[in-house]
């Protein structure tokens, strides 16, 4: 009886939990799959309730950020020889943050900055949003390179690179529709303003090498100084 009755409260307590868990998991599937395949499908409709419904989250486009991340570490160590050359030993966890982070930062800005002066809608929150989404195809596009690069040699290689260009060329399709539908533009003032993003992109990248060699030239100027009032004091 005893027996019976521990069986009893061990199965309620896991009908609690998968309980527990069901409206997250459906969440899961909502928001970290279905409504981004969404996106490549009907991309004009869901950058609609992207942007009129307040349908985007923070919480997905950072993640998909930092499972790119995680990706890019897992591809520089264990894609197969034939497609990585890498060293182990080479492997700089901060630069790989750093190639992710820096390129979608910038776009934002540069996006922002140019499209505030072609009238467009859309805010730099829903620029990286939409950058952020637009990740979706190149994580499993990326996932997997990683497993493919370890099973196929030689000619079959191609498959490798065409399953990556996919990945590449569903990625740039989503921010190129995400243009267009966040700033309400059509597709040749589209055009014009992600040529205009890239060379506003250029030139933040210029101004910020000018800035940091100027920083070096002042610092090493201060320091010199710094060392001559040093000597001084000494003798």
């Amino acid at each position: 009886m005893t027996s019976q009755k521990t069986k009893t409260s061990f199965g309620n307590k896991i009908k609690n939990f998968v309980e527990k868990l069901k409206p997250k998991y459906i969440y899961f599937v909502e928001e970290f799959i279905k409504f981004p395949a969404y996106m490549l499908s009907h991309p004009l409709k869901a950058y609609e309730e992207f942007k009129r419904e307040k349908r985007a989250k923070v919480s997905v486009a950072v993640t998909f950020i930092i499972i790119l991340i995680l990706l890019n570490i897992l591809s520089f160590q264990f894609s197969g020889f034939e497609v990585n050359d890498n060293e182990l030993k080479d492997l700089n966890s901060i630069a790989e943050i750093f190639y992710i982070i820096a390129p979608i930062v910038l776009f934002t800005v540069a996006n922002w900055s140019v499209t505030t002066l072609f009238d467009g809608k859309g805010k730099m929150k829903e620029i990286f949003l939409m950058i952020g989404y637009s990740l979706y195809p190149m994580l499993w596009a990326t996932g997997l390179g990683i497993i493919l690069s370890n099973f196929l040699t030689g000619e079959e290689l191609a498959f490798y690179y065409l399953v990556m260009s996919i990945g590449a060329f569903l990625m740039g399709y989503l921010i190129f529709m995400g243009m267009i539908s966040i700033h309400e533009y059509g597709l040749a003032k589209c055009v014009i303003t992600l040529i205009a993003t890239v060379l506003a992109a250029a030139i933040i990248i210029f101004m910020l090498i000018l800035f940091y060699d100027l920083f070096q030239k002042m610092y090493g100027f201060f320091y010199t100084i710094y060392q001559e009032i040093s000597l001084r004091d000494l003798f």
